[in-house]
């Protein structure tokens, strides 16, 4: 029985510039950063929270073909793939100030929603990402 999800994978098109963004700007911490010779196993994860850590994965040989690798980079600069990922904050104000403020490209504002108020951007690479302030649900 499968008990809980422990790592999840983006495509960045480079693994420096993707650990400023998510450990220089959004706050996360590396995991993991281990070369395998055949490929850099890189992972960060949110802060206090060792179980669930996100691959940090470059496309290239060995793992794709050269033209594969070209067609997944093609489309991720097109951001036409990509991965989502969800983050989940105290304050969406706050936290939008403090990405704003680290320069980080915000093209929405913190919005209400029925579920609590959150924001959306992506990464240098495409990827789509919600940092959302959930409202707590009242017991029936």
């Amino acid at each position: 029985m499968i008990t809980s999800i422990a790592i999840s994978q983006i495509f960045v098109l480079s693994q420096d510039e993707a650990l400023d963004f998510y450990v220089g700007k959004l706050g996360l911490e590396v995991a993991n950063d281990v070369d395998l010779g055949f490929m850099r196993w890189l992972t960060v994860r949110v802060p206090g929270d060792p179980t669930r850590e996100i691959l940090l994965e470059e496309p290239k040989p060995p793992v794709y073909d050269p033209k594969t690798t070209e067609e997944i980079r093609a489309m991720l600069t097109k951001g036409a793939i990509g991965g989502t990922l969800f983050f989940n904050t105290d304050d969406a104000h706050t936290t939008h100030a403090e990405l704003a403020a680290k320069g980080v490209e915000l093209p929405e504002e913190p919005t209400e929603q029925s579920y609590g108020i959150d924001f959306g951007l992506r990464d240098p690479f495409g990827n789509h990402i919600r940092i959302a302030q959930r409202f707590e649900v009242p017991a029936a």
